[in-house]
């Protein structure tokens, strides 16, 4: 039976997963805050439903079918966090929680109308790739921002919506999916990035600029 603890491991393992690398149950166990004996228990589960490939001492990863279902729970939250944004308002910090509440209850034919009323989107408010109805998803190449050199301008392309007061923050100063940043200088020794968004300069962390992805664009 998938249930909704199946569905978030699943969901969790997908976005752990680089390059299709195995993920670790140590990672698993830190992104979900469960014990090690949780996600031990849960992978045998997994196992057991024929929705991951498990070796031990080495990681697991989604089958097909394990990695069908993971984008179908991504597809259901990515819609939910735009709908709740363009159709109800909600600004962009509430509706990571919102659809997270919501994503393992509506129906296909719910999923369908969102999909519809929102002209069949690509990218979810804060940037990240909609799965399409067909299970297939585009991952962009990108990088994050702290790995932007100095003198370029870049264009932000996602957020982490994992953090609703780094989202207001970012919000504040104007940092958004398809704003053009120019990066100015790096600090030394792992200080701040110095940038500008419009005419206006900001100092920004790497607990900032590590949840920022975004495409080069070129010399500033």
């Amino acid at each position: 039976m998938i249930t909704q603890a199946v569905q978030d491991y699943l969901k969790i393992i997908y976005k752990l997963s680089t390059a299709n690398k195995p993920v670790s149950t140590n990672a698993i166990a830190d992104r979900l805050q469960v014990s090690q004996a949780s996600v031990t228990s849960m992978i045998k589960k997994l196992s057991e439903l024929k929705l991951i490939e498990h070796k031990p001492y080495y990681g697991v990863q989604l089958n097909s079918t394990g990695r069908k279902i993971a984008l179908e729970i991504i597809r259901h939250h990515r819609l939910l966090e735009l709908y709740l944004s363009e159709a109800l308002g909600f600004s962009w910090d509430r509706v990571h929680e919102e659809a997270e509440k919501l994503e393992h209850h509506i129906s296909e034919e719910f999923e369908e109308k969102m999909a519809e009323f929102l002209g069949h989107p690509a990218f979810d408010p804060h940037g990240a790739p909609i799965p399409r109805k067909d299970g297939t998803i585009e991952e962009e190449a990108l990088i994050v921002m702290t790995e932007a050199e100095a003198g370029e301008t870049v264009r932000v392309r996602r957020v982490s919506d994992s953090d609703p007061e780094m989202l207001r923050y970012l919000g504040e100063i104007g940092i958004y999916p398809e704003i053009e940043v120019e990066i100015l200088r790096r600090a030394p020794f792992g200080g701040a990035l110095h940038v500008r968004v419009g005419e206006v300069d900001h100092h920004l962390g790497e607990g900032l600029t590590n949840n920022i992805w975004v495409a080069a664009e070129g010399p500033s």
